[in-house]
Formats: structure tokens, C-alpha cells, sequence
């Protein structure tokens, strides 16, 4: 998984920095289990893209994370 993030990064002229991979997918696992299985890469996306948006600040992404976990663990309560 490591080498894919690492390569896709390079592919993509992105600096990674410190990205925890892990918060990715332990949203991206609270999205499908939680809403439905194709939500975990829109999940994902939205994650890193709201990230992205808060980069320049230096920000990083748990809040955005734990944002989407917590709404996932909300719907499936619904």
C-alpha cells in the first residue's frame, strides 16, 4: 500500500508529507459499513479535498476525518 500511495504521489506531483494513510482508511471503512459501500471513495475524496483547501493554512486532515466518521456513524444510527 505504502509503494501505491508513494507512486500514485509522484504520478500525481504531489508532496504527501506526513499523510496518515491509516485516517484515510478508517474513513473510508466507516463510509462503507456506515452509508454504503460506494461512499468510501466519494468519502474519501471530499476528505482530501476539504484537506487540500485547508493545506495553505498547514492544516492537516484529521479534523476532515473526523468529520466523515463522525456523520457515517450518525447515518447509520438513521
Amino acid at each position: 500500500m505504502d509503494q501505491w500511495v508513494e507512486a500514485l504521489a509522484a504520478e500525481l506531483e504531489l508532496d504527501l508529507g506526513e499523510l496518515d494513510v491509516q485516517a484515510l482508511l478508517d474513513v473510508a471503512r466507516d463510509a462503507a459499513h456506515s452509508v454504503v459501500r460506494p461512499a468510501a471513495p466519494l468519502t474519501t475524496f471530499l476528505v482530501g479535498y476539504a484537506a487540500g483547501r485547508r493545506a495553505a493554512a498547514g492544516g492537516d486532515i484529521a479534523a476532515e476525518c473526523a468529520t466523515a466518521s463522525a456523520l457515517a456513524a450518525r447515518w447509520a444510527a438513521e
